[in-house]
């Protein structure tokens, strides 16, 4: 991913403009803010905004009157219980805003997500850029045989080069079209002044699902940990699994206490049904248990054993 010189020099003046503020600031975010961290070939996740830090929700769950009130490991233990017993309302205090750069049908996915503020760059107004997702190769995966939104086993030789040309043919076929019904080139201007061109909110019908848009996406703390639970997952989508890998490490910057309780409880855990439960306190009282008899399904039964690091 390759900013435009005009783009560093945006970036480079925002984070020359300092102010003076009496609110906390966190000097390991400060030192990533506006900066682009690059994600698959074109894309980029960038901190724009944040307010909050540790403190803030420790100040939030004791409604206390100033920071730093009790001893780190105290302030350390709380964001842990808060963590463990999901008291979901001291982490909403923190807010952060991130500036994305994704291919529509990652964004198309990531919009399901509907506890965030969201404006996105819109085709109505302005021209989109040429820059088109194209896979690199080991993600180049068959549809998998048991898992109807997953991957299977990666394509090879021939068959993964003619998926990749038709990819680079069909998006730079679309964009030449929707830049010869606009009549206009990518700077705004009119390629044909003797031709009046197609309204930008129609010609953008033509563009494929892998070209490039860009929001500004604002979340709370709480709703931005439930997002990356689930796209931070090894299960989730390639595509929108490594923004949420870049978007993992700012919030490790930005709240380490709370970034640790995370990965403790959400990331490196697993959730039970009682059922499960149950299972496991047969096998734990030396009782030999199979999934015939269990009460669990097989799909049950094997997420279990995989849970356990148990061949099923």
């Amino acid at each position: 991913m390759a900013l435009t010189e005009e783009q560093d020099r945006d970036i480079e003046a925002a984070r020359a403009a300092e102010a003076r503020t009496l609110r906390p600031t966190v000097p390991a975010l400060e030192a990533l803010l506006f900066r682009a961290l690059p994600v698959l070939d074109h894309g980029f996740v960038r901190v724009i905004d944040y307010m909050g830090d540790d403190g803030a929700v420790v100040q939030a769950a004791r409604v206390s009157y100033g920071r730093g009130t009790k001893a780190a490991n105290e302030d350390r233990g709380l964001i842990r219980y808060l963590m463990r017993h999901r008291h979901s309302t001291p982490f909403e205090m923190c807010e952060i805003k991130y500036h994305v750069k994704l291919p529509i049908f990652v964004a198309r996915q990531w919009i399901r997500h509907r506890t965030a503020n969201v404006n996105e760059y819109s085709a109505r107004y302005s021209i989109l850029d040429r820059e088109f997702y194209i896979p690199a190769p080991e993600q180049l995966a068959a549809q998998s045989s048991v898992n109807r939104q997953g991957r299977g086993a990666v394509l090879q030789g021939a068959e993964a080069a003619r998926v990749l040309d038709l990819l680079r043919e069909d998006a730079t076929r679309s964009y030449g079209h929707y830049i010869e019904m606009l009549n206009e080139d990518e700077g705004g201007a009119a390629i044909d002044p003797a031709r009046q061109g197609l309204a930008r909110e129609l010609a953008r019908m033509n563009l494929t699902l892998n070209a490039y848009t860009q929001w500004y996406w604002k979340t709370d703390l709480h709703n931005l940990f439930h997002f990356l639970s689930l796209r931070a997952d090894a299960h989730a989508q390639h595509e929108i699994r490594v923004y949420a890998e870049a978007m993992l490490r700012t919030v490790e910057a930005w709240v380490p206490e709370c970034f640790a309780a995370f990965r403790d409880y959400r990331l490196g855990a697993v959730t039970l049904s009682a059922q499960m439960l149950a299972v496991v306190q047969r096998m734990l009282a030396g009782e030999a248990v199979a999934q015939r008899g269990s009460g669990l399904s097989q799909r049950e039964w094997r997420e279990l054993m995989e849970m356990l690091g148990r061949q099923s």
